[in-house]
């Protein structure tokens, strides 16, 4: 059964940094993708950033140029360094893999199926 814990959140000013990490276990079978998703309250889920098999990286647009996904293979962990953080990015950051992605938008999108619990972003102004 694989398992993902994520850590790093917290609170944070505006223009502050964070770096969430996401530890696995228990992989079996194809792992495509492995990704950072959000959801805010009274939204939707959303996907952050996420990087394939192949090391492609897709990035929502409201983070790209701030945010930046990575993996150690070696240490099953994914990361997400997030930097010049603002209020809109207070959320619940979760982690997940899954055994596809899709191509819409001119990119690959991960297509999770196993999600961690989750760490809390909360970015005052």
């Amino acid at each position: 059964q694989v398992q993902l814990v994520e850590s790093g959140g917290g609170s944070v000013q505006s223009g502050g940094s964070l770096r969430l990490s996401c530890a696995g276990a228990g992989y079996t079978g194809s792992r495509v993708c492995m990704g950072w998703f959000r959801q805010a309250p009274g939204k939707e889920r959303e996907e952050v950033a996420s990087i394939g098999v192949d090391g492609a990286t897709t990035y929502a647009d409201s983070v790209k140029g701030r945010f930046t996904v990575s993996q150690d293979n070696a240490k099953n962990t994914l990361y997400l360094q997030m930097r010049t953080l603002r209020p809109e990015d207070t959320a619940m950051y979760y982690c997940a893999t899954g055994p596809s992605r899709r191509y819409y938008h001119g990119e690959w999108h991960c297509e999770p199926n196993t999600w961690g619990q989750g760490t809390q972003v909360t970015v005052s102004s």
